[in-house]
């Protein structure tokens, strides 16, 4: 007999659990269907920590504001337009003026950027935090990760910043540079090469400082390393997965573009989704894909460091074994002392008359007092006796052999001293 449909209410209240469509094959198994579980189940606290980052971003948009009011003046204010209007009053020398402008406007806008850099570092370390734990399925709470991010990861997230603006203002210098020396006129034909070549370097130079910066604020989170180790590995990922990082960084960044095309319309959708998700999303498609790379590559290669984070296998089980979180090794000893039971895990000798104990009469004497001493040792005996004769049964070895490996896993390491060592996240490609 079919089975009757059941009505919308009915799966609401029953929930996905119960119903017949439901499988553990419907868990993410990898990263693109794990960045779209979190997406979309998570919205809103993806929508929380975009609004913190974006607060700490404030100065930073600022600056842009300005920069393009600063533009407009400048356009109304100088006689760009000379010599091509009936009666506008020519003014003899213009020449390299707007290139000279624009040398001056970028110098005030990148150093600028540079000192809202650390007001921007706080967003970023909380934001980088929070998103990397969303990343690996580890329970959040947006509000007190947020700032335990900005403990953990505030130089870190300084670092890349500072990088990128300041390879930005020198490269930018560099390239209105040579627009101004080309606008003047005054450069031979080697120099002109040169010049070009140089703008040319400059340009991949701001490429690869992008690539590079997202690569810190990666390795950053999830690796403990000095500011020079972590630019060279940023290096060596970059040029080692460079076909991957264009593309996911393209992706990831690809929400702001909308500011680049330009009109009214285009703008008002760019900053509706600026203050919905736009910051989140780009951490959240970065993280998901440099975590990625570090399952590949990296983390297998070091010791205690867990694989497939959040990545749940065909078998059920999720990531292999490795070093947890502190939040995440509490709640497994919890499971562990809850789970393994004494009742269960030894044998016990069934209840019979066998052995029974002796009963003191009303009137006893000190031999009573004996037997019943006696009485008692035996069954302790008894009892022993048969714990000895079944415990290698294997409903016991088993039973027990579970456990001792999840203990052993989870076992915290300790300095000479007997004190429980500080957990610090691994280190990687030879610091």
């Amino acid at each position: 007999m079919a089975q009757e449909k059941k009505g919308l209410i009915a799966r609401m209240l029953e929930g996905k659990e119960k119903s017949e469509e439901y499988a553990r094959s419907t868990l993410p198994t990898n990263r693109w269907q794990l960045f779209w579980d979190i997406f979309k189940g998570n919205f809103g606290k993806i929508f929380k920590v975009n609004l913190l980052i974006l607060i700490f971003f404030l100065p930073i948009i600022a600056i842009f504001i300005f920069r393009v009011f600063f533009d407009q003046s400048n356009g109304m204010t100088y006689p760009f337009g000379a010599n091509l209007a009936v009666g506008y009053p020519g003014i003899p020398n213009t020449v390299g003026l707007s290139e000279s402008l624009l040398i001056t406007s970028d110098l005030m806008m990148y150093g600028a950027i540079a000192v809202a850099s650390f007001i921007a570092a706080i967003g970023l370390a909380g934001g980088m935090y929070v998103i990397r734990n969303m990343v690996w399925t580890e329970g959040i709470f947006v509000a007190n990760d947020f700032w335990r991010g900005v403990k953990l990861n505030f130089w870190n997230a300084l670092q890349a910043a500072l990088f990128f603006s300041v390879i930005m203002l020198l490269c930018k210098f560099l390239i209105n540079t040579t627009e101004f020396s080309f606008a003047l006129g005054t450069l031979s034909k080697g120099q002109r090469v040169w010049f070009r070549i140089s703008e040319a370097f400059s340009g991949v130079m701001i490429a690869l400082a992008a690539m590079m910066s997202l690569w810190m604020i990666a390795l950053g989170v999830n690796y403990k390393q000095g500011v020079w180790t972590l630019i060279k590995n940023s290096f060596l990922m970059t040029i080692g997965m460079l076909p991957q990082s264009l593309f996911f960084g393209v992706l990831a960044l690809l929400p702001f573009g909308l500011f680049l095309i330009g009109g009214g319309l285009f703008s008002v959708i760019g900053g509706m989704l600026l203050i919905l998700f736009d910051f989140a999303y780009a951490l959240l498609v970065w993280l998901d894909f440099t975590q990625w790379a570090f399952d590949k590559f990296i983390n297998p290669k070091i010791e205690g460091a867990k694989v497939g984070r959040g990545i749940y296998n065909k078998d059920g089980s999720s990531s292999l074994a490795g070093g947890d979180s502190e939040a995440a090794l509490a709640y497994q000893r919890a499971i562990l002392a809850a789970g393994k039971s004494q009742l269960v895990a030894r044998p016990i000798k069934p209840i019979d008359d066998s052995l029974q104990v002796y009963e003191l009469p009303q009137a006893f004497t000190r031999e009573d007092l004996q037997r019943l001493k006696e009485s008692k040792q035996n069954i302790a005996e008894d009892t022993d006796a048969y714990e000895q004769e079944h415990k290698n049964d294997k409903k016991y070895v088993d039973y027990n052999k579970q456990f001792e490996e999840r203990e052993k896993a989870l076992q915290e390491e300790t300095d000479k001293k007997g004190r429980k060592k500080k957990r610090k996240p691994p280190k990687m490609l030879g610091e």
